[in-house]
């Protein structure tokens, strides 16, 4: 089905040698974004990944950006990153108090966020299908276990030890997660439509 603007899965991995839940301490290792028909990743020098995926959304035009739990994961700890490596990007945060979560908020923020970065909107998954497809099948809201449930295959490695995959590990491991957070928006529309951030 298609969808205009275009969708993009996006998706980082962050270092577990330290603790990978806090952007204080913890740098991001890998960033996969898939679209239809391309898609990118990133990983080595985090300063010029954060850049170098800057440029790319810069250069989408109009896009929704999907992630899965990135309203209070994904898109903050970017956000940090960029601020503690001086990389200046168009990601633009609004805290939102009625996202509510059931995990606690990342170090340094108070909750999940609104978002848009630069012409590109965002939409998280996660928020997609947590009140119906989790709760009716009862399943945890991960993508890894929403996506079996749905018939999707996901990469799937020891999530607390991602610093010790290799290159092609991790490659395929970011890049699958952003895969299937894509298709599973993909596989909502055209409802997903309202799940889109209004900034």
């Amino acid at each position: 089905m298609s969808f205009s603007p275009a969708l993009y899965g996006l998706d980082i991995e962050t270092d577990t040698s330290v603790d990978g839940l806090d952007p204080s301490v913890a740098p991001i290792v890998a960033v996969a974004l898939v679209g239809a028909e391309r898609s990118w990743h990133w990983d080595g020098d985090e300063a010029e990944t954060l850049a170098d995926l800057d440029g790319v959304i810069r250069r989408l035009g109009p896009a929704v950006l999907v992630t899965w739990n990135g309203a209070r994961f994904d898109l903050p700890y970017i956000a940090t990153r960029a601020r503690r490596r001086a990389v200046p990007i168009g990601l633009e945060l609004r805290m939102d108090p009625d996202l509510r979560s059931f995990h606690d908020p990342l170090p340094g923020h108070d909750g999940a966020y609104r978002a848009r970065w630069w012409g590109c909107g965002h939409l998280d998954g996660y928020r997609l299908y947590r009140n119906d497809v989790a709760r009716v099948l009862g399943i945890s809201c991960g993508l890894k276990a929403v996506s079996k449930a749905v018939g999707l295959t996901p990469v799937e490695v020891d999530r607390t030890a991602v610093h010790r995959l290799g290159a092609a590990e991790l490659s395929a491991y970011v890049r699958s997660d952003a895969r299937l957070t894509r298709e599973l928006v993909v596989r909502r529309l055209p409802g997903a439509r309202g799940f889109v951030d209004r900034f």
